[in-house]
Parts: C-alpha cells; structure tokens; sequence
C-alpha cells in the first residue's frame, strides 16, 4: 500500500468533517466574534465582498446539521475501520499507527470545533437576551 493510499484512508474523513464544522465557526462565530470586539464595519465589508456569508448565517440549522452529519459519518468510518490491519512493513506499520491517532485527534478537533459553533449560534444570543 503506498503512503497516500494510507494517509487518505485514515484521514480523509476526519479532514472532510473538520473542514465542514469549520464553516459553522465562519457562519455563526466569525459575524459574533467581530460585532462583540466592535468591528462592525469590517463585518460589513467583509458581507459585502463575500456575500455567501449571509447565505450561511441564514441557513445556520442546514449548515449545522450537515457538518453534523459528515462527523457522523466521520466517526462511523472510523468506529469500522478500528480493527483494519496496519502493513506489514515495520516503517509503513509505525506510519498507520501515527496517522491513526492524526486521525482520531483531527475528528476530536471537528467535534470540538463544531460544538464550540453550536454554542455560539444556538444557546449564546439566548444568554445574552
């Protein structure tokens, strides 16, 4: 098995379903983050040249919930593939295994990165009411 070969398979889905729940933090975090440090107009220039932002802040529940999904999914793959067997070659074995952790500390990340959105988003602007 070549080294992209296993980098992919034990890292492709915990990369994916990070770089999903990083979009929760661009939609909900980023907007919160600079109206609570008093930057509002950059905030408005930056709608402005990007306007997908808007798109994403509006659909925050899809946004959400298909990040949450990939993780799922993410965590599923990996849950499955726990048991696979690493080569047999000593320095592609010791490869597997350091990816393995990569993996599982890239799918934490996502987890984490995800509920830190989700908190932002959906409980925050109900403590500050």
């Amino acid at each position: 098995m070549s080294r992209f070969n296993l980098a992919t398979r034990e890292t492709a889905a915990p990369a994916i379903a990070l770089l999903t729940s990083l979009s929760t933090l661009i939609c909900c975090t980023l907007p919160a983050v600079m109206i609570t440090l008093g930057m509002g107009a950059a905030l408005s220039s930056l709608t402005s040249n990007i306007p997908q932002l808007i798109w994403l802040s509006a659909h925050k529940p899809l946004v959400f919930g298909g990040s949450f999904v990939l993780l799922c999914t993410a965590w599923g793959v990996r849950y499955l593939t726990r048991n696979m067997p690493c080569p047999a070659d000593p320095a592609q074995a010791k490869l597997c295994s350091r990816l393995r952790r990569v993996g599982g500390w890239i799918l934490y990340i996502g987890f984490g990165v995800w509920g830190i959105g989700a908190f932002s988003a959906f409980f925050l602007p109900k403590l500050l009411v």
